[in-house]
Order: C-alpha cells, then structure tokens, then sequence
C-alpha cells in the first residue's frame, strides 16, 4: 500500500453546496414575498351619491389642560354639563357631541366626559389632530 505523503494545495473549492443554500434561500424569500403581498380580498361598501338631507345640532366640549371643561366655548362644571347634554338629547335626538381633549390635558377628565355621553346616550366622537400639524 503506497501513502501520498505530498500534502497537494486544493485546485478548486466545490460550490455546489454553497449554490443550493443560495437557491433554497432565494425560493423563500420570492414565497414569503409574493405570500406577504397577496393578503384578504375585502369588498368595501360603496357610498351613497346622494348628500345627507338631515341637519343635527352638534356640540363641542373641550377639556383644557388645566381640567376645566368648556361647552361651546363656555365654562361649565360637571354637573352643568350633564345638564346641557340632557338639554342637547331633549333638543335634537341625533345630536352629536365632539370633545376635544387637550394633549397635555389629564385623562381622567377626558374619560368623564365620554363616561357621561354614554350614560346619557349621546352620539360623540373625539376631535384629533392630523400628525404634523
């Protein structure tokens, strides 16, 4: 038996293995790609043509960031505000009530006044600001 004892520098490196991994790795990324891209069918309503006929009183509450609460513009305390609230519902059944919550204002008292259009039953929205401006 006759040993090579002449230790002979490799020629070439053998890729083959290294391209399988680089094509198993392509073939993931078009799947999850092409997969993430697909994503639900939803079918949206379309809107009506026709422009609202109906006119509702809206109010504006607004919280300062001191806590006070303002209704159109004016000063109230709590309880006065339930009163217009009522008023409001009596006045027009479809009212809405808009609050405007100031950033820097205490949560607490936003979340009192949303308390307080649920519990009467009153339509309502909260007033953002577009991001940036």
């Amino acid at each position: 038996m006759q040993v090579n004892t002449e230790a002979k520098p490799y020629d070439s490196i053998n890729v083959t293995p290294m391209l399988d991994l680089a094509y198993v790795l392509l073939v993931v990324f078009i799947l999850m790609t092409t997969a993430s891209v697909q994503g639900l069918s939803v079918s949206l309503p379309k809107p009506s043509n026709k422009p609202a006929t109906e006119k509702h009183e809206l109010a504006i509450v607004q919280v300062t960031p001191q806590g006070t609460l303002l209704y159109n513009g004016a000063p109230v305390s709590a309880a006065e505000l339930e009163q217009q609230l009522q008023a409001l519902k009596g006045r027009d059944a479809q009212a809405t009530v808009a609050i405007r919550g100031d950033a820097r204002a205490q949560y607490a008292a936003v979340i009192t006044v949303i308390d307080l259009c649920n519990k009467l039953a009153v339509n309502m929205g909260l007033v953002t600001a577009r991001i940036g401006t």
